[in-house]
Protein backbone atom coordinates (compact mmCIF):
# COMPACT_ATOMS: atom_id res chain seq x y z
CA UNK A 1 0.00 0.00 0.00
CA UNK A 2 1.58 3.51 -1.02
CA UNK A 3 0.66 6.73 -0.13
CA UNK A 4 0.91 9.68 -1.46
CA UNK A 5 2.73 12.86 -0.03
CA UNK A 6 -0.21 14.82 1.30
CA UNK A 7 -1.64 11.38 2.57
CA UNK A 8 1.58 10.72 4.29
CA UNK A 9 2.09 14.22 5.72
CA UNK A 10 -1.87 14.27 7.15
CA UNK A 11 -1.32 10.71 8.90
CA UNK A 12 1.20 11.23 11.73
CA UNK A 13 -1.04 14.02 12.69
CA UNK A 14 -4.42 12.22 12.68
CA UNK A 15 -2.63 9.53 13.89
CA UNK A 16 -1.27 11.57 16.82
CA UNK A 17 -4.66 13.24 17.56
CA UNK A 18 -6.13 9.39 17.97
CA UNK A 19 -3.51 8.17 20.19
CA UNK A 20 -3.88 11.09 22.59
CA UNK A 21 -6.91 12.33 22.76
CA UNK A 22 -7.80 15.05 25.10
CA UNK A 23 -11.04 13.68 27.40
CA UNK A 24 -13.34 16.51 27.87
CA UNK A 25 -12.53 16.90 31.71
CA UNK A 26 -8.84 17.51 31.10
CA UNK A 27 -9.38 20.65 30.87
CA UNK A 28 -10.93 21.21 33.95
CA UNK A 29 -8.12 19.16 35.54
CA UNK A 30 -5.45 21.62 34.67
CA UNK A 31 -7.09 24.46 35.87
CA UNK A 32 -8.29 23.13 39.48
CA UNK A 33 -4.59 23.15 40.25
CA UNK A 34 -4.47 26.79 39.52
CA UNK A 35 -7.26 28.08 41.93
CA UNK A 36 -6.20 29.75 45.29
CA UNK A 37 -4.96 33.49 44.65
CA UNK A 38 -8.21 35.16 45.04
CA UNK A 39 -9.24 33.02 47.92
CA UNK A 40 -6.72 35.12 49.65
CA UNK A 41 -8.23 38.08 48.42
CA UNK A 42 -11.50 36.77 49.45
CA UNK A 43 -10.83 36.73 53.22
CA UNK A 44 -10.47 41.29 53.04
CA UNK A 45 -14.44 41.07 51.89
CA UNK A 46 -15.37 39.15 55.39
CA UNK A 47 -13.20 40.95 57.66
CA UNK A 48 -14.15 42.13 61.28
CA UNK A 49 -15.43 45.36 59.63
CA UNK A 50 -17.95 43.68 57.68
CA UNK A 51 -19.32 41.87 60.40
CA UNK A 52 -20.64 44.70 62.00
CA UNK A 53 -21.80 46.57 59.21
CA UNK A 54 -23.81 43.89 58.02
CA UNK A 55 -25.15 42.80 61.07
CA UNK A 56 -26.30 46.73 62.08
CA UNK A 57 -27.86 46.80 58.16
CA UNK A 58 -30.06 43.25 59.11
CA UNK A 59 -30.81 44.28 62.37
CA UNK A 60 -31.79 47.90 61.75
CA UNK A 61 -33.35 47.80 58.21
CA UNK A 62 -34.40 43.80 57.63
CA UNK A 63 -33.45 42.41 54.28
CA UNK A 64 -33.79 46.19 52.36
CA UNK A 65 -30.07 46.49 51.90
CA UNK A 66 -29.70 42.63 50.75
CA UNK A 67 -29.03 44.04 47.47
CA UNK A 68 -26.17 46.00 48.22
CA UNK A 69 -24.18 43.00 49.63
CA UNK A 70 -25.05 41.19 45.83
CA UNK A 71 -24.05 44.18 43.72
CA UNK A 72 -20.88 44.85 46.02
CA UNK A 73 -20.19 42.03 44.99
CA UNK A 74 -20.27 41.63 41.60
CA UNK A 75 -18.56 45.23 41.17
CA UNK A 76 -15.42 42.92 43.89
CA UNK A 77 -15.99 40.21 41.31
CA UNK A 78 -14.87 42.27 38.41
CA UNK A 79 -11.98 44.32 40.21
CA UNK A 80 -10.31 41.56 41.31
CA UNK A 81 -10.72 40.29 38.06
CA UNK A 82 -8.84 42.75 36.48
CA UNK A 83 -6.69 42.82 38.82
CA UNK A 84 -5.70 39.40 38.78
CA UNK A 85 -5.23 39.72 34.78
CA UNK A 86 -2.48 42.32 35.60
CA UNK A 87 -0.96 40.27 36.92
CA UNK A 88 -0.93 37.91 34.28
CA UNK A 89 -0.39 40.09 31.40
CA UNK A 90 2.56 41.79 32.86
CA UNK A 91 4.18 39.28 35.59
CA UNK A 92 3.99 42.09 38.00
CA UNK A 93 2.17 43.76 40.30
CA UNK A 94 -0.08 47.16 40.35
CA UNK A 95 2.50 49.13 42.77
CA UNK A 96 5.45 47.89 40.47
CA UNK A 97 3.51 49.00 37.38
CA UNK A 98 2.42 52.21 38.92
CA UNK A 99 6.09 52.49 39.45
CA UNK A 100 7.05 51.94 36.45
CA UNK A 101 4.79 54.33 34.85
CA UNK A 102 3.80 57.21 36.64
CA UNK A 103 6.43 60.03 38.01
CA UNK A 104 8.33 59.45 41.37
CA UNK A 105 6.36 62.26 43.56
CA UNK A 106 3.33 60.75 41.99
CA UNK A 107 4.74 57.02 43.12
CA UNK A 108 5.62 58.04 46.71
CA UNK A 109 2.47 59.59 47.28
CA UNK A 110 0.60 56.44 46.30
CA UNK A 111 3.17 54.65 48.60
CA UNK A 112 2.29 56.64 51.61
CA UNK A 113 -1.37 56.49 51.52
CA UNK A 114 -1.11 52.64 50.26
CA UNK A 115 0.90 52.25 53.83
CA UNK A 116 -1.89 54.47 55.77
CA UNK A 117 -4.30 51.98 54.14
CA UNK A 118 -2.26 48.88 55.18
CA UNK A 119 -1.79 50.28 58.53
CA UNK A 120 -6.12 50.96 58.90
CA UNK A 121 -6.54 47.35 57.47
CA UNK A 122 -4.19 45.79 60.19
CA UNK A 123 -6.14 48.19 62.73
CA UNK A 124 -9.04 46.49 62.06
CA UNK A 125 -8.09 42.93 61.73
CA UNK A 126 -6.43 42.63 65.09
CA UNK A 127 -9.43 45.32 66.84
CA UNK A 128 -11.46 42.10 65.41
CA UNK A 129 -9.25 39.59 66.64
CA UNK A 130 -9.01 40.98 69.72
CA UNK A 131 -12.82 41.54 70.46
CA UNK A 132 -13.17 37.32 69.24
CA UNK A 133 -10.35 36.37 72.42
CA UNK A 134 -12.65 38.39 74.59
CA UNK A 135 -15.66 36.93 74.36
CA UNK A 136 -14.81 33.51 73.93
CA UNK A 137 -12.32 33.35 76.48
CA UNK A 138 -12.55 37.15 78.38
CA UNK A 139 -9.26 37.82 77.34
CA UNK A 140 -8.51 41.19 78.38
CA UNK A 141 -8.56 43.21 75.03
CA UNK A 142 -4.61 44.57 74.57
CA UNK A 143 -3.58 41.01 75.36
CA UNK A 144 -6.23 39.52 72.82
CA UNK A 145 -4.26 41.90 70.31
CA UNK A 146 -0.97 40.95 70.62
CA UNK A 147 -1.75 37.46 70.35
CA UNK A 148 -3.80 38.23 66.63
CA UNK A 149 -0.93 39.53 66.13
CA UNK A 150 1.26 37.18 66.81
CA UNK A 151 -0.83 34.46 65.59
CA UNK A 152 -1.37 36.66 62.13
CA UNK A 153 2.55 36.98 62.11
CA UNK A 154 2.69 33.11 62.37
CA UNK A 155 1.00 32.15 59.43
CA UNK A 156 2.68 34.82 57.35
CA UNK A 157 6.08 32.17 57.73
CA UNK A 158 3.70 29.78 55.63
CA UNK A 159 4.56 31.78 52.43
CA UNK A 160 8.41 30.36 53.13
CA UNK A 161 7.28 27.47 51.56
CA UNK A 162 5.68 29.46 48.81
CA UNK A 163 2.59 30.94 47.91
CA UNK A 164 0.20 27.67 47.73
CA UNK A 165 0.54 26.60 51.85
CA UNK A 166 -0.17 30.25 52.55
CA UNK A 167 -3.51 30.06 50.43
CA UNK A 168 -4.07 26.89 51.78
CA UNK A 169 -4.12 28.01 55.47
CA UNK A 170 -6.05 31.51 54.16
CA UNK A 171 -8.80 29.30 52.43
CA UNK A 172 -8.96 27.03 55.33
CA UNK A 173 -10.01 29.93 57.69
CA UNK A 174 -12.15 31.19 55.30
CA UNK A 175 -14.23 28.20 55.74
CA UNK A 176 -13.91 28.27 59.29
CA UNK A 177 -15.66 31.43 58.58
CA UNK A 178 -18.47 30.07 56.45
CA UNK A 179 -19.00 27.09 58.65
CA UNK A 180 -19.97 29.16 61.34
CA UNK A 181 -22.15 31.56 59.69
CA UNK A 182 -23.54 28.56 58.07
CA UNK A 183 -24.32 26.97 61.43
CA UNK A 184 -25.97 30.36 62.65
CA UNK A 185 -28.36 30.73 59.43
CA UNK A 186 -29.47 27.11 60.01
CA UNK A 187 -31.00 28.20 63.20
CA UNK A 188 -32.01 31.63 62.30
CA UNK A 189 -33.83 30.56 58.97
CA UNK A 190 -34.68 32.57 55.85
CA UNK A 191 -37.83 35.21 55.20
CA UNK A 192 -37.87 34.07 51.41
CA UNK A 193 -40.29 36.76 50.33
CA UNK A 194 -38.31 39.26 52.47
CA UNK A 195 -35.20 38.31 50.76
CA UNK A 196 -36.64 38.57 47.18
CA UNK A 197 -37.84 41.91 48.37
CA UNK A 198 -34.12 42.57 49.60
CA UNK A 199 -33.27 41.91 46.20
CA UNK A 200 -34.84 44.82 44.72
CA UNK A 201 -32.95 48.36 45.17
CA UNK A 202 -34.31 50.63 47.52
CA UNK A 203 -33.55 52.22 50.62
CA UNK A 204 -35.75 53.11 53.80
CA UNK A 205 -34.59 57.24 54.21
CA UNK A 206 -31.12 58.61 55.15
CA UNK A 207 -29.96 56.65 57.66
CA UNK A 208 -29.76 53.36 55.15
CA UNK A 209 -28.21 55.17 52.81
CA UNK A 210 -25.58 56.11 54.89
CA UNK A 211 -25.17 52.38 56.00
CA UNK A 212 -25.11 51.02 52.37
CA UNK A 213 -22.61 53.12 51.57
CA UNK A 214 -20.88 51.96 54.54
CA UNK A 215 -21.03 48.90 53.10
CA UNK A 216 -20.33 49.50 49.56
CA UNK A 217 -16.86 51.22 50.91
CA UNK A 218 -16.21 48.46 53.11
CA UNK A 219 -16.52 45.65 50.83
CA UNK A 220 -13.79 46.98 48.19
CA UNK A 221 -11.07 46.59 49.88
CA UNK A 222 -8.23 48.43 48.00
CA UNK A 223 -5.03 46.71 49.66
CA UNK A 224 -6.21 43.43 48.19
CA UNK A 225 -6.38 44.96 44.66
CA UNK A 226 -2.40 44.91 45.47
CA UNK A 227 -2.05 41.76 46.89
CA UNK A 228 -4.11 39.71 44.61
CA UNK A 229 -1.88 41.42 41.17
CA UNK A 230 1.20 40.40 43.49
CA UNK A 231 0.21 36.80 43.62
CA UNK A 232 -1.11 35.62 40.45
CA UNK A 233 2.23 35.87 38.11
CA UNK A 234 4.39 33.33 40.77
CA UNK A 235 1.19 31.42 41.40
CA UNK A 236 0.28 30.32 37.61
CA UNK A 237 3.94 30.26 36.88
CA UNK A 238 5.20 31.59 33.47
CA UNK A 239 1.83 33.72 32.50
CA UNK A 240 3.29 35.94 29.97
CA UNK A 241 5.15 32.93 28.16
CA UNK A 242 1.78 31.26 28.38
CA UNK A 243 -0.58 33.84 27.42
CA UNK A 244 1.56 34.93 23.93
CA UNK A 245 -1.15 32.67 22.44
CA UNK A 246 -4.53 33.08 22.31
CA UNK A 247 -5.07 29.52 23.39
CA UNK A 248 -3.03 29.97 26.34
CA UNK A 249 -4.93 32.93 27.03
CA UNK A 250 -7.98 31.59 27.31
CA UNK A 251 -6.59 28.59 29.42
CA UNK A 252 -5.07 31.39 32.55
CA UNK A 253 -8.26 33.48 32.19
CA UNK A 254 -10.95 30.43 32.65
CA UNK A 255 -8.30 29.59 35.88
CA UNK A 256 -8.49 32.97 36.99
CA UNK A 257 -12.18 33.91 36.31
CA UNK A 258 -13.32 30.70 38.17
CA UNK A 259 -11.21 31.46 40.63
CA UNK A 260 -12.79 34.70 41.50
CA UNK A 261 -15.99 33.56 40.77
CA UNK A 262 -15.87 30.73 42.86
CA UNK A 263 -14.24 32.85 46.19
CA UNK A 264 -16.02 36.30 45.44
CA UNK A 265 -19.25 34.32 45.11
CA UNK A 266 -18.57 32.45 48.42
CA UNK A 267 -17.34 35.72 50.34
CA UNK A 268 -20.60 37.17 49.14
CA UNK A 269 -22.50 34.23 50.76
CA UNK A 270 -20.87 34.79 53.90
CA UNK A 271 -21.65 38.60 53.91
CA UNK A 272 -25.28 37.78 52.66
CA UNK A 273 -25.98 35.20 55.43
CA UNK A 274 -24.75 38.16 58.25
CA UNK A 275 -27.35 40.48 57.49
CA UNK A 276 -30.00 37.51 56.77
CA UNK A 277 -29.06 36.41 60.56
CA UNK A 278 -29.06 39.87 61.57
CA UNK A 279 -32.84 40.52 59.86
CA UNK A 280 -33.95 37.52 61.00
CA UNK A 281 -33.04 37.90 65.03
CA UNK A 282 -32.71 41.45 65.79
CA UNK A 283 -34.59 43.72 63.75
CA UNK A 284 -36.90 46.20 65.94
CA UNK A 285 -35.22 44.75 68.57
CA UNK A 286 -32.71 48.00 69.16
CA UNK A 287 -29.32 46.33 68.85
CA UNK A 288 -26.92 49.00 68.49
CA UNK A 289 -24.96 46.77 65.93
CA UNK A 290 -21.89 46.32 68.13
CA UNK A 291 -19.94 42.73 67.98
CA UNK A 292 -20.52 41.80 71.82
CA UNK A 293 -24.22 43.33 71.11
CA UNK A 294 -24.43 40.86 67.94
CA UNK A 295 -22.72 37.57 70.02
CA UNK A 296 -25.10 38.01 73.06
CA UNK A 297 -28.03 38.17 70.92
CA UNK A 298 -27.13 34.88 68.78
CA UNK A 299 -26.95 33.15 72.37
CA UNK A 300 -29.99 34.31 73.79
CA UNK A 301 -31.86 34.02 70.63
CA UNK A 302 -30.38 30.45 69.17
CA UNK A 303 -28.33 28.81 72.41
CA UNK A 304 -24.56 29.18 73.60
CA UNK A 305 -24.04 27.35 70.67
CA UNK A 306 -24.65 30.20 68.17
CA UNK A 307 -22.82 32.87 70.33
CA UNK A 308 -19.28 30.69 70.02
CA UNK A 309 -19.86 30.00 66.33
CA UNK A 310 -19.82 33.84 66.12
CA UNK A 311 -17.33 33.90 67.79
CA UNK A 312 -15.06 31.54 66.11
CA UNK A 313 -16.03 32.83 62.83
CA UNK A 314 -14.83 36.09 64.03
CA UNK A 315 -11.42 34.93 65.56
CA UNK A 316 -10.41 33.08 61.89
CA UNK A 317 -11.40 36.57 60.35
CA UNK A 318 -9.42 38.57 62.58
CA UNK A 319 -6.40 35.97 62.10
CA UNK A 320 -6.46 35.83 58.33
CA UNK A 321 -7.49 39.63 57.36
CA UNK A 322 -4.60 40.58 59.58
CA UNK A 323 -1.80 38.74 57.63
CA UNK A 324 -3.79 39.36 54.27
CA UNK A 325 -2.91 43.23 55.75
CA UNK A 326 0.68 42.53 56.31
CA UNK A 327 1.27 40.92 53.23
CA UNK A 328 -0.44 43.65 51.44
CA UNK A 329 1.90 46.37 53.53
CA UNK A 330 5.09 44.03 51.89
CA UNK A 331 3.79 44.37 48.57
CA UNK A 332 3.09 47.82 48.57
CA UNK A 333 6.91 49.07 49.74
CA UNK A 334 8.37 46.54 47.50
CA UNK A 335 6.32 47.12 44.43
CA UNK A 336 6.34 51.53 44.86
CA UNK A 337 9.78 51.80 46.49
CA UNK A 338 11.94 48.35 45.33
CA UNK A 339 12.65 48.62 49.40
CA UNK A 340 11.46 45.80 51.75
CA UNK A 341 11.83 45.74 55.95
CA UNK A 342 11.93 42.64 58.29
CA UNK A 343 8.17 41.68 58.76
CA UNK A 344 8.35 41.35 62.65
CA UNK A 345 9.46 45.37 62.19
CA UNK A 346 6.53 45.37 59.93
CA UNK A 347 4.06 43.43 62.40
CA UNK A 348 5.60 46.09 65.43
CA UNK A 349 4.50 49.23 63.24
CA UNK A 350 1.04 47.97 62.34
CA UNK A 351 0.87 46.43 65.77
CA UNK A 352 1.05 49.68 67.52
CA UNK A 353 -2.04 51.57 66.79
CA UNK A 354 -4.21 49.04 67.13
CA UNK A 355 -2.45 48.41 70.82
CA UNK A 356 -2.99 52.02 71.48
CA UNK A 357 -6.74 51.88 70.55
CA UNK A 358 -7.44 48.98 72.99
CA UNK A 359 -4.96 50.39 75.43
CA UNK A 360 -7.07 54.00 75.99
CA UNK A 361 -10.40 51.66 76.33
CA UNK A 362 -11.63 52.82 72.47
CA UNK A 363 -15.07 51.56 71.53
CA UNK A 364 -14.27 49.10 69.37
CA UNK A 365 -16.85 48.73 67.05
CA UNK A 366 -16.50 52.81 66.78
CA UNK A 367 -12.79 51.89 65.80
CA UNK A 368 -14.17 49.41 62.98
CA UNK A 369 -16.04 52.23 61.51
CA UNK A 370 -13.67 54.42 61.53
CA UNK A 371 -11.28 51.89 59.73
CA UNK A 372 -13.24 51.60 57.28
CA UNK A 373 -13.70 55.45 56.66
CA UNK A 374 -9.79 55.32 56.23
CA UNK A 375 -9.53 52.40 53.89
CA UNK A 376 -12.80 54.34 51.60
CA UNK A 377 -9.66 56.97 50.72
CA UNK A 378 -7.05 54.46 49.36
CA UNK A 379 -10.10 52.79 47.05
CA UNK A 380 -9.66 55.67 44.19
CA UNK A 381 -5.70 55.93 44.51
CA UNK A 382 -6.07 51.89 43.50
CA UNK A 383 -8.69 51.30 41.53
CA UNK A 384 -8.18 54.05 39.14
CA UNK A 385 -4.35 53.02 37.97
CA UNK A 386 -5.98 49.52 37.98
CA UNK A 387 -8.48 50.74 34.87
CA UNK A 388 -5.89 52.68 33.63
CA UNK A 389 -3.11 50.09 32.87
CA UNK A 390 -5.39 47.53 31.95
CA UNK A 391 -6.86 49.14 29.21
CA UNK A 392 -3.68 50.02 27.90
CA UNK A 393 -2.31 47.92 24.71
CA UNK A 394 0.73 48.60 25.39
CA UNK A 395 0.85 47.25 28.62
CA UNK A 396 -1.68 44.17 28.25
CA UNK A 397 -1.04 43.05 24.88
CA UNK A 398 -3.50 40.60 23.95
CA UNK A 399 -4.66 40.70 27.25
CA UNK A 400 -5.78 44.47 27.60
CA UNK A 401 -9.64 44.92 28.41
CA UNK A 402 -12.18 45.37 26.06
CA UNK A 403 -13.59 48.84 25.61
CA UNK A 404 -17.27 47.53 27.70
CA UNK A 405 -15.27 46.33 30.29
CA UNK A 406 -13.73 49.73 31.13
CA UNK A 407 -16.55 50.96 30.76
CA UNK A 408 -18.02 49.18 33.30
CA UNK A 409 -15.21 49.60 35.60
CA UNK A 410 -15.28 53.16 35.22
CA UNK A 411 -18.96 53.31 36.26
CA UNK A 412 -18.00 51.42 39.30
CA UNK A 413 -14.95 53.31 40.19
CA UNK A 414 -17.44 56.70 40.06
CA UNK A 415 -20.00 55.04 42.17
CA UNK A 416 -17.81 53.63 44.69
CA UNK A 417 -15.96 57.13 44.36
CA UNK A 418 -19.01 59.45 44.87
CA UNK A 419 -20.82 57.03 47.68
CA UNK A 420 -17.43 57.05 49.82
CA UNK A 421 -17.43 60.72 49.59
CA UNK A 422 -20.50 61.25 50.48
CA UNK A 423 -20.02 58.76 53.41
CA UNK A 424 -17.34 60.14 54.49
CA UNK A 425 -19.24 64.25 54.02
CA UNK A 426 -22.30 62.40 56.73
CA UNK A 427 -19.86 61.05 59.49
CA UNK A 428 -17.31 64.47 59.09
CA UNK A 429 -20.76 66.64 59.55
CA UNK A 430 -22.15 64.30 62.43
Amino acid sequence: MYLSKTEAAVLPRTLGSAARPTPPAEGTRRIWPLLGPAFVAAVAYVDPGNFATNFSGGASFGYTLLWVIVAANLMAMLIQSLTAKLGLATGRDLATLCRERLPRPVTRGLWLQAEAVAIATDLAEIVGGAVALYLLFGVPLPVGGVITAVVAFGLLAAQSRGHRPFERVITGLLLVIGLGFAYTLVGSGVDVAGAAAGLVPSFAGPESLILATGILGATVMPHVIYVHSALTPGRYGDAVTAGRTATGRRRLLRAQRLDVLLAMGFAGLINAAMLVVGAQLFTGTGMDGSLEAVHAGLGEQLGRGAGIAFGIALLAAGFASSSVGTHAGQVVMAGFLRRSIPVLLRRLVTLAPALLILLLGVDPTTALVWSQVVLSFGIPFALVPLLWLTSRRDVMGGWVNRRRTTAVGAVIAVLIIGLNLHLLLELTLG
